[in-house]
């Protein structure tokens, strides 16, 4: 409303303090003097989170970098996995478990993302929770924000009773891809390897790196502003025509000279 304390603080700095945390890890009191003092961060971090403003942001910039490599607005297919975090001191026992197969305490975030390998829905459990029952809330909610898929793809941690709920349910057709055992070392699956790749944008990120967060929804919050970051950096270089930055080792293209 037009009542109320005038806003001293520019928005756009506030949004790149909350950037600096989530790529860097630091902790909230350690933000440097350059920001805003970090309680008002914070607080606009926990006031956008709840109003899902990262969301939205996602939602453009997914939807203008599916149309920048000549793909439709709005995805038919999805690709699912799971990814256990280590969980710090400040994560709670009530919300935390251990994982028996990664032998990890902490956490475990299931996202959903398109066939580019772009952030569709993200949700955090207790790394004691199986991939497949993490899974019912992650494609409940896919299902609401998404009618247009109809295809998800999965590994096999996901087959048994969850494709027959989905299929009733949801209505969404789970393909499992399964990795085959007469094939030894570092192969890759068709399709799952999207999905890998968005899990390694994301612990680019530090404070991704380890789970933090007092709360999961917290930890959600996180993961869809470093998504923010991922598709702002790749929708600058396609909208400017520019090649992905090589890695360390590799030689760089020569870049022709003005005249």
């Amino acid at each position: 409303g037009p009542g109320g304390r005038p806003m001293c603080h520019d928005l756009r700095v506030m949004l790149d303090a909350i950037g600096y945390v989530t790529r860097y890890g630091i902790e909230w009191r350690a933000l440097p003097v350059d920001f805003p003092p970090w309680s008002a961060v914070y607080a606009f971090l926990e006031r956008w989170s709840d109003r899902e403003l990262p969301h939205r942001l996602v939602e453009r910039l997914r939807e203008r970098l599916r149309i920048a490599v000549g793909r439709a607005e709005l995805p038919t297919a999805a690709v699912v996995d799971a990814q256990t975090v280590r969980g710090a001191d400040t994560v709670g026992s009530t919300s935390s478990g251990y994982d028996a197969g990664k032998k990890t305490k902490g956490r475990k975030r299931n996202i959903a993302t398109d066939t580019l390998g772009l952030l569709l829905m993200v949700t955090v459990t207790a790394a004691s929770v199986q991939d497949r029952d993490g899974a019912h809330r992650l494609l409940a909610l896919l299902r609401e924000r998404f009618s247009t898929i109809s295809l998800v793809w999965a590994d096999g941690g996901y087959a048994g009773r969850l494709v027959i709920w989905a299929t009733a349910a949801l209505r969404l057709r789970v393909t499992i891809i399964k990795r085959t055992d007469n094939v030894a070392g570092f192969v890759v699956l068709p399709r799952r390897w999207v999905v890998e790749r968005t899990f390694g944008w994301l612990t680019r990120h530090r404070r991704l790196v380890r789970d933090y967060e007092r709360r999961p929804d917290h930890h959600e919050a996180m993961v869809w502003w470093a998504s923010v970051s991922i598709m702002t950096r790749r929708l600058t270089r396609e909208l400017a025509a520019q090649p992905p930055q090589p890695r360390w080792g590799q030689p760089r293209q020569a870049q022709p000279i003005a005249p």
